[in-house]
Parts: C-alpha cells; structure tokens; sequence
C-alpha cells in the first residue's frame, strides 16, 4: 500500500478526495491537513509515497511547499481550481494534476499512472527542480520535459527552434544539435502545451518557435528560414495567422 497525505484548506474537498480514494485499496491515507506547516510536519514525519496537494492555500501555495522540502522523495498528484498558468508549468514538467471538482474517472487514471510508474528518485527531483524553475516567473529559463528511451530530458524551450510531424511521433529540432530528437507524442501534444508562448503551427506538419525565423519567403504559402537555416514550409490557410503571429513580435 502507497502511504498517502491528503493537503487541501477546503473541508468539503478533503472529505470528497477522502471518500474517493477508499475505493482504491492500494492506496493508505495516513494523514490530511489543512495547511502548508501542517503539511511540512506530516511529510516529514510521515513519509509517505503519494501526496495529493492543493495549490491555493492561506498562509502560501502547494509550490512554496515543494520548496521547503529537499529532497522530494515522494510523488504529487496537484489538484486546483483553474488556473492556467499553473496548470502550464505543471504539464511542462510532466507532472500530474486534478482539476477541482475531482472527477472520479481522471482520478481513477491518475492512481493508474501513478502505480504503474516507475518512482525513479532523480527524475521525481528533477521534474520538481523544472517545475520551481518554471513558476520564477523568468520565461526565458523555462523548460520542458521531453521523453527519451531511457526517460526524460529538459529542454529550455527558447531553444526549441521547430517540431516536425511523422504520423504519431514528432521530430524536435534543437539549438546545438544537428541531429533532432524524436518523440513518441504527436505534435498536436506540444502544440497544444505551448499555446501560450511563441510557437505556431504553420503546417500540419510543422510547429515552429518564432523567435528562431530569420526570415520568411513569399510564395502561395511561402516559407520561414529557420534559425538552423532550415526552410520550412508555411500552408496557405496558415500564411495569414502566421505573418500576423510574426508581426506581433
């Protein structure tokens, strides 16, 4: 059994999270508390497996927790209230998360990842290392987890230059790096997670970093002349978003 502390000010959450989890058996409640210090103590003394924790609490945040404690040796199922930009740096460092009210299906495949995962000490630490890094507040040093064979690695996102579709996986082609990394992830996963920065998808098989366009070649679609001086294609139903994207800078 997983020993588990449940962190959340709001009563009505942690009675519905607590009465959620009693139908996993392999899944130990050993404390819940209703603060930061609260949880401190508990984690320290307790040392559980497993701590699902709120975000937004009085007296500081579920991060300024993470930041107390060195090392996290224990994984974090987040559970919040909307909060984009929270949500973002979470899913940029391959972390989990619940969205309050927790749905008893999404929690369900959270308990699933969790317990078919492997608890590799150094990457739980990065993934919280990447994860304190990316709500600093300095875009410029934010980073992103990348899936490799052998695990994860994180990459800083400005010197992502582009994504590139092959069916179901995708190439990302890096500052430094001649040769790009391939993903088991379709280029619509990244797309979708770097909404919000200075990505845009200008083919159904490109997703470019704007901050690396070196120029842009007119044409039916024309095309952007990339950093790594690789020319990629724009669609024409896209040349309008992206020079207007491109203009906006």
């Amino acid at each position: 059994m997983y020993k588990t502390i449940i962190v959340d000010d709001e009563k009505g959450c942690r009675d519905s999270l607590e009465n959620l989890l009693k139908e996993f058996p392999q899944i130990n409640i050993v404390a819940i508390v209703d603060s930061i210090a609260l949880a401190e103590e508990a984690i320290n003394n307790l040392q559980p497996q497993l701590v699902f924790l709120d975000i937004e609490m009085p007296g500081g945040t579920g991060f300024e927790l993470l930041e107390k404690i060195s090392p996290i040796n224990f994984d974090i199922i987040f559970t919040t209230a909307y909060d984009q930009y929270a949500i973002k740096a979470i899913k940029y460092s391959a972390l989990d998360y619940l969205l309050k009210p927790v749905d008893p299906n999404e929690l369900t495949e959270s308990i699933n990842r969790f317990t078919s995962k492997k608890h590799d000490q150094n990457l739980i630490n990065d993934k919280f290392k990447t994860l304190l890094n990316n709500i600093s507040g300095e875009t410029t040093h934010q980073k992103i987890a990348i899936p490799d064979g052998e695990g994860l690695n994180f990459i800083k996102i400005s010197d992502i230059i582009r994504f590139q579709s092959d069916g179901s996986y995708t190439y990302m082609h890096t500052l430094g790096h001649q040769k790009p990394t391939l993903i088991s992830k379709p280029i619509g996963d990244y797309q979708e997670m770097l909404n919000n920065e200075t990505f845009v998808r200008i083919h159904r098989s490109h997703l470019i970093n704007l901050q690396h366009v070196s120029k842009y070649v007119k044409g039916e679609g024309g095309y952007a002349v990339m950093s790594d001086d690789s020319k990629v294609e724009v669609s024409r139903r896209k040349k309008s978003e992206f020079i207007e994207a491109l203009s906006s800078l």
